[in-house]
């Protein structure tokens, strides 16, 4: 079992459109970069049952912006020069089921481990616009069945390298999400990590188009057995 909670310093880069005009995170919506708590599970089983992976992964954005031309947003007509307020949430929370290569840990000497699997991601977006007495939202849930892949590589037994793939691509969506992590064993049970995770959204769904991506460093602490 293995459990870690952490930051993940968010900068967001792209553009999102709700049944309108697109609108660029960085320099209309004047988004910058967000440290957000991070959480995360693994748990191992017995036999050839599925190992668990879980994760949640709060991500949420607010500033005043402003367009040079004037936009639409769902059924609202915004004002070119205005300054105005938007707000995106990006929240999701993953449940992954993966098995490791048989023998390899065995073979490795507890060095090297490789895992595949299948991981549900559960997606909660709300993109929120308003300018004085003017506003539209739009909230969506939308689930990505995606693939996973992990490889985690322990040289010495106080330090490990980690690697983690999940990513879909289906008809004009797609989503991939990167993590590089590497870990001191501090104590005991109790380790330290630190690395970098990147995220890639391209999504049209329910009049909602988003073709974003977030990516920064990031650090853990955590225990395992």
């Amino acid at each position: 079992m293995e459990a870690a909670v952490g930051v993940w310093n968010q900068s967001p880069r792209g553009s999102i459109a709700y049944q309108g005009t697109s609108l660029d995170l960085k320099n209309e919506l004047k988004y910058g970069d967000e440290t957000r708590l991070t959480g995360r599970v693994k748990i191992e089983t017995p036999l050839f049952f599925p190992n668990l992976y879980l994760m949640a992964t709060p991500m949420e954005f607010k500033e005043q912006g402003s367009k040079s031309i004037p936009f639409t947003f769902g059924n609202q007509t915004f004002t070119a020069n205005v300054p105005f307020t938007s707000k995106l949430k990006l929240d999701h929370y993953d449940l992954g089921l993966y098995w490791g290569i048989p023998l390899l840990k065995t073979a490795t000497v507890n060095t090297v481990n490789v895992d595949f699997g299948i991981n549900a991601r559960l997606v909660d977006l709300k993109a929120e616009v308003v300018q004085g007495g003017v506003s539209d939202a739009k909230t969506l849930t939308v689930p990505v069945p995606m693939l996973y892949a992990g490889v985690q590589v322990k040289p010495l037994s106080w330090l490990a390298g980690e690697g983690e793939a999940r990513g879909m691509v289906y008809g004009k969506d797609q989503y991939f999400d990167l993590v590089a992590r590497g870990k001191l064993i501090l104590f005991d049970h109790v380790f330290a990590a630190a690395g970098y995770r990147y995220e890639k959204l391209k999504i049209d769904e329910s009049n909602v188009k988003a073709d974003v991506n977030f990516g920064g460093p990031f650090g853990e602490v955590g225990f395992q057995f």
